[in-house]
């Protein structure tokens, strides 16, 4: 749903990154036997012996300035904690928690309630992963740490962009003949302001592990180790492209979130290519690609695919292994990705499922950790492992890519990657923070919460007693984790267990565009009455209001949009006042149902510094309702209200008093109708670090 952002992928000079980028502080956390060969390399030992002499040479003068200036790993108060330890379970819900906990299905999370405490956890407004996250990790509302959605507009062109990253190409280009060589790295900017909890105790010189958190991407520097989660793209820049070939017709073109590219056999044999990247060494370069053969062994029902100089099997109903792709844009430059190959069938016609292809972790052409090195580390370690940073390929599922059984297995293939590292970390990490989102929770619902409720619009044509039984599971599964969890700490550990934010049905849309035009809100060009993805043929000489994306509704406003039309001001007031007053309590007129229950003007709501560019109004949707498909993407359609018949049957956009997330201590929580803005204060106070005068929450322990 996002546009996928330009990026040049420049060859990553290992030569100088062994030689400068391997802090002590990695060896110290990796260890003993971690069996690298750049770790008792010459100049790393040579290194080391220097700094030894320096240190012995200069301790005098360390000693003297001890006596002076204050260090600043001082300052902290005692504490009955040594390390603070935060599991996050995206979308797990309060309500479902305490049902299977009855139920006596979850008894380590019934056992972690009675040893400290458990109460639902008040999300962010807007009640969406990146804003919500963003809440955990700096203890502030949207409005001081500038992420509202997934995506925002341009207000130069209303395109949609990224609200999380802005990622380009080097800033200086140098011309050879037909190719372009940059001079330096793409430039990648987190657009997350305010301070990450991890950062404030790396200060106070406390050491953190942040794996998978997201909006991390691209990570910062800090005292500790961090693995970028949700918002790291795809080795194509987006935020996931999977491919589909297939000889079941003529298919080819864009599906949404992945492209289709038909196929023939010829004697049992099919030639095609992998597509990769655009080529940054040419201008208009165009995609690159890499040979790919599929050769069929009917007898067998298998097939033999041939892919940058590997070969490898599979069986219909099998994924590969992670199998890593080398594209060679030319000047000898090389783009490493690794992907999953998964083969759905192979008559009555063939049909091959690609995964996004993930930035390979081992040979990243982006920095998708800090330091640099660290995803290298856990990939010698693990093994490859997705780093896309929506891995779960929801949308495979949505277009029929792959079916629930293909995108259950990888869901937990990338659950059980994500536990091997948190348990590592844990291991490695005896004292500080060490803090690990799972996605699986999340992803799971979202793509079977339809099974839940027999009458859902996206059971029509769709199997639902195999599944019926699916998010039940998903939770005993996350309830063993948190068992093995608490046989491995100890009294010393504080334990948080929390989720972003809740769940419920997504049975109908609304599209907000729509709503806008038929009440003259809205304005397309002459002759349309309906518009493009993204805004495309509307008339924003007479357009006051637009909505883009999950959350809410944009002003036109003059000034801040490049063809705002609605003045400052009382006008500008005034509008929101009147669009607020319509929506609010708007009922479905085909269910009779309120599909609204508030709308939230964002300059009366929020104080930050980040309000401006926000969008003017949040809309809050009753349960069973959100934005429509069409109108998170910008377009307008004939009918305001819309069935969701997509296997996405389950969301959590709504009024975010409907879908509070979870929270979980082996402590008890001292405080009433606690929100995700109390947990960073509350890992601060529990190292003995004071809590900055900016942060928002207030500690729970």
């Amino acid at each position: 749903m996002t546009r996928k952002p330009e990026i040049l992928w420049p060859t990553i000079a290992w030569a100088l990154f062994l030689g400068i980028a391997c802090p002590l502080s990695l060896q110290a956390y990796i260890g003993p036997g971690a069996g690298f060969a750049f770790v008792s390399s010459f100049l790393v030992l040579l290194l080391a012996v220097l700094l030894a002499g320096f240190s012995l040479l200069s301790w005098p003068l360390r000693l003297l300035a001890g006596l002076f200036f204050k260090r600043k790993g001082k300052g902290r108060q005692k504490t009955d904690f040594s390390r603070v330890v935060v599991v996050g379970f995206d979308g797990m819900d309060p309500k479902l928690a305490e049902g299977f906990m009855k139920e006596g299905l979850l008894p380590n999370f019934q056992r972690l309630k009675e040893r400290g405490g458990f109460t639902a956890l008040a999300t962010s407004d807007p009640a969406i992963s990146p804003v919500a996250w963003s809440s955990f990790t700096t203890g502030v509302d949207a409005s001081h740490h500038n992420i509202y959605d997934f995506l925002t507009r341009d207000p130069c062109t209303y395109a949609p962009i990224l609200s999380s990253a802005q990622i380009g190409a080097a800033s200086r280009v140098f011309s050879v003949g037909k190719y372009l060589i940059p001079l330096g790295k793409p430039r990648a900017s987190l657009k997350q302001k305010s301070k990450p909890f991890w950062k404030i105790l790396g200060e106070r010189g406390i050491f953190s592990s942040i794996i998978r958190v997201p909006v991390t991407f691209p990570p910062e520097k800090f005292h500790g180790v961090l693995l970028s989660g949700m918002c790291t793209p795809d080795l194509k820049g987006s935020q996931g492209t999977f491919s589909l070939y297939t000889s079941n017709g003529d298919p080819s073109g864009s599906a949404l979130g992945g492209t289709r590219y038909p196929v023939s056999l010829s004697h049992n044999r099919i030639r095609t290519a992998l597509h990769g990247p655009e080529n940054p060494l040419i201008r208009d370069g165009g995609e690159l690609t890499l040979p790919m053969e599929i050769r069929l062994d009917p007898s067998r029902d298998r097939v033999r695919i041939t892919v940058s100089d590997q070969e490898f099997e599979l069986q219909p109903g099998s994924y590969s292994p992670w199998i890593r792709v080398v594209f060679r844009p030319g000047l000898g430059m090389k783009i490493h990705g690794i992907c999953l190959f998964h083969l759905n069938r192979t008559s009555p016609h063939f049909e091959l499922y690609v995964s996004p292809i993930h930035i390979d972790p081992e040979h990243p052409s982006l920095p998708i950790s800090h330091p640099f090195i660290y995803s290298v580390y856990l990939a010698k370690l693990i093994g490859p492992y997705g780093t896309l940073g929506l891995a779960e390929d929801t949308w495979a599922l949505n277009e029929g890519a792959i079916d629930e059984e293909a995108f259950l297995k990888q869901a937990y293939l990338l659950y059980e990657e994500r536990e091997k590292m948190f348990f590592n970390v844990l291991e490695r990490t005896p004292k500080g923070v060490c803090a690990c989102v799972f996605d699986t929770t999340d992803r799971v619902q979202h793509m079977f919460f339809r099974c839940l409720d027999p009458d859902h619009p996206s059971n029509r044509g769709k199997e639902t007693e195999k599944y019926r039984n699916v998010i039940r599971d998903l939770y005993i599964r996350m309830d063993r984790l948190l068992g093995r969890l608490l046989q491995v700490i100890d009294d010393k550990t504080l334990l948080l267990v929390i989720s972003d934010h809740g769940f419920t049905q997504f049975k109908r849309g609304l599209n907000l565009n729509t709503w806008l035009r038929d009440n003259g809100y809205l304005f397309l060009k002459e002759g349309r009455s309906e518009s493009g993805d993204w805004l495309q043929g509307v008339d924003w000489e007479r357009t006051r209001a637009f909505a883009l994306g999950l959350t809410g509704v944009f002003i036109n406003r003059k000034g801040r949009e490049a063809k705002g039309i609605v003045e400052e001001g009382e006008p500008l007031a005034a509008l929101r006042m009147e669009i607020s007053r319509k929506l609010t309590g708007l009922v479905d007129p085909e269910t009779g149902q309120t599909a609204i229950r508030r709308v939230v003007e964002t300059e009366t709501a929020f104080s930050g510094p980040y309000t401006y560019e926000a969008p003017d109004l949040l809309v809050g949707y009753n349960a069973g309702y959100r934005t429509s498909w069409a109108g998170a993407m910008g377009r307008v359609t004939r009918s305001q209200f819309e069935d969701n018949t997509r296997h996405w049957s389950g969301d959590h956009c709504v009024d975010p008093v409907l879908v509070p997330g979870i929270l979980f201590s082996n402590r008890k929580i001292q405080r009433e109708n606690p929100g995700l803005t109390d947990i960073a204060p509350t890992v601060l106070k529990a190292l003995g670090v004071e809590q900055p005068g900016h942060m928002k929450g207030r500690p729970l322990i």
